[in-house]
């Protein structure tokens, strides 16, 4: 629960454009917020420094500016307690014994790469730091492709953990539906990160085609599929598509498993949340609400493939 709502949190950071706003990194001592006047005029004047302040931002006050800043710490101090509430309880179980040695070890990579994410996050944020502030799609992509495939593998060993065995493969189907959920998420991740979703704000045609020009007007080609806001939008709505046909086609012969019927029901919301944040030109609720129900739908789609086993 707690990487669900940091997932969002970091959404939100993203559609407030409050991601920029702490322009310098302290994992260790970084928990504390400016708590004087100075403190947070010492902050302010560090910002005042970045090309958001002075592209889009110029003239903010200091209350604009705690505005933007709240959100973005505190993603970042839940991701701290994220550690903590990950680290204690494994630390307490490894030490009474309770953790055999491949769980133990399969707990610690997760940890690792819980820092790793941080770190990664950090990455993401310092490439809207020196000339444009917009972070780089690539980086933003890897960000959220990174969470949600570490949110997927928690998962996994949690359900390991309650049913006390380890799972054997999933059915190809079905595992089939996760790579194709995933890949749409991705998709959406560079949707957001080039803002291509302020444009073509009609479905199912894209400004009253179905096939848009321009869709490999870049050169090299290869280069449209991450930078040319007319194919990653078209690409995002494909495969969007394709996920809904391909859940139903998958899973109506599993649809009285409930966990079949969730994902039924969350794929069809998702979609619909997906073509009404795109006709209303992305609002920060929908846009908001767009995202938290694919984390959901991804959630659906992990425990049916823990659930529906060769």
């Amino acid at each position: 629960m707690m990487i669900f709502v940091m997932v969002v949190l970091g959404g939100l950071t993203r559609l407030t454009e409050s991601g920029l706003s702490m322009v310098n990194w302290r994992p260790i001592t970084g928990w504390l917020p400016p708590l004087t006047l100075d403190e947070w005029q010492a902050a302010f004047d560090l910002y005042k420094g970045s090309p958001q302040y002075h592209k889009i931002n110029h003239g903010m006050t200091l209350e604009e500016f705690q505005g933007i800043f709240w959100l973005e710490f505190i993603h970042r101090l839940w991701g701290r307690l994220i550690g903590v509430a990950f680290a204690v309880p494994l630390f307490y179980f490894a030490v009474r014994g309770h953790l055999s040695n491949r769980r133990w070890f399969s707990l610690c990579v997760l940890f690792c790469l819980g820092g790793a994410q941080g770190v990664l996050g950090w990455y993401m944020v310092k490439s809207g730091l020196v000339n444009d502030p917009e972070v780089s799609q690539y980086r933003l992509m890897a960000h959220l492709g990174f969470a949600f495939a570490l949110y997927s593998a928690l998962i996994w060993v949690g359900l390991s953990f309650y049913c006390g065995r380890q799972p054997t493969r999933p059915k190809n189907r079905v595992l089939f539906l996760w790579g194709l959920s995933y890949i749409t998420i991705l998709a959406g991740a560079l949707v957001a990160g080039l803002d291509a979703g302020l444009t073509y704000n009609t479905f199912p045609l894209m400004d009253g085609d179905w096939v848009p020009d321009g869709l490999y007007s870049h050169s090299p080609f290869y280069l449209n599929h991450f930078e040319n806001i007319t194919l990653v939008q078209f690409q995002h709505r494909v495969l969007a598509i394709t996920t809904v046909l391909a859940t139903f086609a998958i899973l109506w012969n599993l649809r009285n498993e409930s966990c079949a019927q969730l994902c039924l029901l969350l794929v069809v919301i998702q979609a619909g949340l997906g073509i009404l944040t795109l006709i209303y030109v992305v609002p920060i609720a929908l846009a908001s609400l767009h995202q938290a129900c694919g984390l959901l739908l991804f959630t659906a789609i992990t425990w049916l493939n823990f659930k529906i086993r060769k």
